[in-house]
């Protein structure tokens, strides 16, 4: 039941970088609507014993951080534009999409998402990365909401998580841009979306004459927020412990124009929807001192503002 892979046609995110998580940030967290019915494809105690394993590989040297996820399956029975028209009133984000895409075979899927995060996006000669790492669910009132980013900020474990992932995103843009022109801005920051909150950086360079839009996305690809660190043995641990490939999670959706520019969002809380079925999928990144038990409990929270949508839209529409 896997979605099948396909391209865009044509792809450009609503939104950019800039006001990052405006819609957001006056409103505590939209946790009423229906309880989705949801199925994961791994029992909660499988994906804290793969969260022990990558404890164990990181104890061992072999990484210092690694990215497992699962994925979640939903019943869909309307039409990805209804989930979309949901998710875009509910979790308003950077990176809004809604995408048809053909599958080999014949027939098509959807992919209905609304990312936070940039992978890279180049202006000109300007290269910018936007890693987030270290989460919270929002509070359920204002007070609460406040506490949990006091506690975000102040957390050793969620700060060595981001540091580590903002190094390895300097020295990503490092491999593209000029020497000396790769810095970090708005370090360590909080954005609030529906559901949770996260750390955020965002990491600038000027890109090198004799290099493209395109050089600055492979070498920010895949995303380490996504894989982990080094990236290579991290993503050999990953292909290990999950239990299905992760089709387009972690991967790009964006657009590259005629003037050399591209915009890329990491494709994190989407929805595929294939067959009446929509797959979720998210993690977490996992360092040496994780809690198992948290991890999984992140996953679910990063995971349900899709879900939401898609059963809020099952009930706002009669299905087809």
């Amino acid at each position: 039941g896997a979605p099948g892979p396909g391209g865009p046609r044509a792809a450009r995110p609503a939104g950019s970088p800039a006001g990052r998580g405006a819609n957001a940030e006056s409103t505590v967290a939209v946790l009423q609507g229906p309880e989705p019915s949801v199925r994961s494809q791994l029992p909660q105690g499988k994906y804290e014993a793969n969260v022990e394993r990558a404890k164990e590989a990181i104890r061992a040297g072999d990484v210092f951080q690694v990215v497992p996820s699962q994925r979640y399956e939903i019943d869909c029975p309307v039409d990805a534009l209804e989930v979309y028209r949901v998710l875009r009133a509910s979790n308003p984000s950077p990176y809004m999409y809604l995408l048809r895409l053909p599958l080999p075979g014949g027939g098509t899927y959807d992919v209905v998402g609304s990312s936070p995060e940039a992978l890279v996006k180049v202006d000109g000669d300007r290269v910018m990365t936007h890693p987030i790492a270290g989460t919270r669910p929002r509070g359920a009132t204002p007070e609460q909401d406040a506490e949990h980013a006091r506690s975000l900020l102040a957390d050793d474990k969620e700060r060595a998580e981001h540091l580590m992932l903002v190094d390895l995103a300097r020295n990503d843009l490092g491999r593209v841009c000029e020497a000396g022109s790769v810095e970090v801005l708005d370090f360590m920051s909080v954005e609030r979306y529906s559901h949770v909150m996260h750390i955020v950086s965002t990491v600038v360079g000027r890109l090198r004459p004799d290099r493209t839009a395109y050089d600055a996305l492979v070498a920010t690809f895949p995303a380490g927020t996504l894989s982990g660190a080094p990236k290579v043995r991290a993503m050999e641990l990953i292909d290990e412990m999950e239990v299905t490939r992760r089709g387009l999670y972690g991967g790009t959706v964006g657009y590259l124009d005629f003037g050399g520019d591209l915009d890329m969002a990491i494709a994190i809380r989407t929805a595929v929807i294939r067959d009446g079925v929509a797959y979720v999928q998210a993690g977490g990144g996992v360092v040496a001192d994780s809690d198992p038990a948290a991890e999984h409990a992140e996953s679910v929270s990063k995971s349900m503002a899709v879900l939401r949508a898609v059963a809020g839209a099952a009930t706002l529409r009669p299905a087809r």
